[in-house]
C-alpha cells in the first residue's frame, strides 16, 4: 500500500511528538529504585530543605507502616507504592551503624509480605493487598529486611518483588495481574554459603518488559519478563557471585541494553535477546550501587574488599573490556577514566550537572567532574555512624540520609556546604523518592511526606 508523502510524515512526526511527551512524562515520575533511570533526580524548585519532625515544619503527612522493609516508595501522578514484611514475631530489629558481622537474625516466624497503593497527597491508604502469607525461605542479615526490593511501576500496573517469596503484578485498582515464583534466592557472602542475608535487587519496568537480575548463591540469571502475563521472553545464565545491585536501561543513539553491576562480571546485555554485548570484571566483591547514565556514559562502582574501583564505560562497548592489570591501566578504548580505589560500597553515585557525588557509608564524600574523573573536592558529613540510603537530588541541592535517621541536605556544586541537617527521629535505611513539590522519606517505622506549607 503506498501512503501520501505528507501523510508518512505526519505520522512520523505524531510518533516522534508523543514520544517525546511519554519520555517527559515519565522524567517526572519515580517509578523504579532511584527515580527515572535510577538517576536519583527530579526538579522541583518547591522542595524544602530543611523541616521539624516534631514540630511539624513542612510535613505534609506521617504515617506508620507495620512491618519492616528496606524498599523505597515508588510514585505515579498521585499514587505512591511501597511494600514491607510483617513478622509473626512482632520483631522488626535492626542492627545499623558501621560493622562487619555477619550474624543473621533467626526469625523462623510466619511473615505477611504486603503491599500499598497510598495517596501521595493525603497519606491515605487506597488499597492493601497481602501478597504471600509463610515462613521466610531464607534468613535476613541484622542490618536488612524481607522486603528489600523496591517496586517499581509503569503508570498502569505495579510489581513488587520479595526474592524467594515472588514477585507480584497488581493493575492500579489492586487487582493481582499474575505472580512468578523463582524458588529460594539466598543472597549471603560467597565466602561463606551457608549464611543467608535477604535478597535486595529491585526489579525494573521498560517497553513493556520487567528486568530481574538474581545474583545469588547458585545459579544466577538475568531475566526479561511480559509485564502483561509475567511469561519469560528470555533468560541469560549469570555466573557471579551474589550481590544486591538494581539493574538499568540505557537507551540512547542506538544503544538499548540493560546494565548491571557486579563482582566478576559488570556487563551489558542486548535489551531485546538477553545477548551479552561487554563484560567487566574487577569490582568489589559484593556489589550493591545500581548503575547510573550520564554525560553519554555509563557509570559504575563498587567498593569491598581489594577493589573500589569507580569506571565511566562508553555505551557502545564490545567484549571484554577489563582494564590491563599488568599496565596498571585505567582507561582503555571503551573506558573513559576510573579510580581503583575510593567508590562507595553502598550508595549509588549521583550524577547531577557536572559533578558525580560519591558518599561513603562513614560519610566521606568525593566529588569529582563527571567527565574527566578530576577530584573537585573531599569532604565529609559530620556525626555520619553509617549510611546505606542513596542520596538524591533537585533544585541545586543533594539529600543524603545517615543510618540513625537525619537528612543532611548539602549544596551541589564544587565547593561543599552543609545546607541543613533535618533529623527524622527514626531510623533510615531506605533511599527517598522525590514527586512534584513534596520528597517522601521511609524509616524503619514510618513514611513521611515533606513538602512546603
Amino acid at each position: 500500500m503506498n501512503f501520501p508523502k505528507r501523510l508518512v510524515f505526519l505520522l512520523a512526526a505524531l510518533w516522534i511528538s508523543s514520544s517525546l511527551i511519554a519520555q517527559t512524562d515519565y522524567m517526572q515520575q519515580w517509578p523504579q529504585f532511584r527515580g527515572p533511570f535510577a538517576s536519583g533526580i527530579v526538579e522541583s524548585d518547591q522542595l524544602p530543605d530543611h523541616w521539624d519532625i516534631n514540630t511539624g515544619e513542612n510535613i505534609r503527612w506521617k504515617m506508620k507502616i507495620p512491618g519492616l522493609g528496606h524498599s523505597s516508595p515508588v510514585i505515579w501522578e498521585d499514587k505512591l507504592f511501597v511494600t514491607t514484611a510483617i513478622s509473626g514475631s512482632g520483631s522488626d530489629s535492626l542492627k545499623v551503624g558501621l560493622y562487619g558481622d555477619i550474624d543473621e537474625v533467626g526469625d523462623r516466624s510466619v511473615h505477611e509480605f504486603r503491599v500499598y497503593c497510598i495517596d501521595k497527597k493525603s497519606g491515605e491508604v487506597l488499597w492493601e493487598q497481602l501478597a504471600h502469607r509463610g515462613i521466610p525461605r531464607t534468613e535476613r542479615h541484622t542490618k536488612s529486611s524481607h522486603a528489600n526490593p523496591t517496586p517499581a511501576t509503569d503508570g498502569k500496573y505495579v510489581v513488587a518483588f520479595f526474592g524467594s517469596e515472588g514477585l507480584y503484578c497488581y493493575d492500579f485498582e489492586g487487582k493481582l495481574v499474575w505472580k512468578k515464583d523463582f524458588g529460594r534466592m539466598n543472597a549471603g557472602p560467597y565466602t561463606d554459603p551457608d549464611v543467608e542475608w535477604g535478597f535486595a535487587s529491585s526489579p525494573i519496568i521498560h517497553e513493556n518488559r520487567v528486568i530481574v537480575q538474581s545474583d545469588i548463591v547458585g545459579d544466577g540469571f538475568l531475566v526479561s519478563l511480559d509485564l502483561n502475563t509475567g511469561k519469560e521472553i528470555w533468560r541469560t545464565p549469570r555466573e557471579d557471585v551474589a550481590t544486591w545491585s538494581t539493574p538499568n536501561f540505557y537507551n540512547q543513539e542506538g544503544h538499548r541494553q540493560i546494565v548491571v553491576n557486579g563482582y566478576s562480571h559488570i556487563g551489558g546485555y542486548d535489551f531485546d535477546t538477553g545477548e551479552e554485548l561487554w563484560k567487566l570484571s574487577n569490582s568489589g566483591d559484593a556489589p550493591v550501587p545500581t548503575p547510573v547514565f550520564a554525560h553519554g556514559l555509563i557509570y559504575i562502582h563498587g567498593s569491598h574488599g581489594r577493589y573500589q574501583p569507580i569506571f565511566a564505560i562508553r555505551p557502545g562497548a564490545e567484549g571484554d573490556i577489563t582494564l590491563d592489570k599488568s599496565k596498571d591501566s585505567t582507561t582503555n578504548e571503551f573506558i573513559v577514566w576510573s579510580i581503583k580505589r575510593g567508590a562507595a560500597y553502598m550508595p549509588t553515585n549521583l550524577i547531577y550537572g557536572d559533578y558525580l557525588y560519591n558518599l561513603r557509608m562513614n560519610g566521606n564524600i568525593t566529588c569529582f567532574e563527571a567527565l574527566t574523573g578530576e577530584v573537585v573536592y573531599k569532604e565529609r558529613i559530620p556525626e555520619a555512624m553509617g549510611i546505606t540510603a542513596s542520596g538524591v537530588a533537585s533544585n541545586g541541592k543533594l539529600y543524603y540520609s545517615t543510618e540513625q535517621g537525619d537528612v543532611v541536605v548539602v549544596a551541589a556544586g564544587p565547593e561543599f556546604r552543609i545546607i541543613s541537617r533535618n533529623p527524622m527521629e527514626d531510623l533510615i535505611m531506605a533511599s527517598p523518592a522525590i514527586s512534584g513539590d513534596m520528597i517522601y522519606f521511609r524509616t524503619q517505622h514510618y513514611l513521611v511526606a515533606v513538602g512546603g506549607d
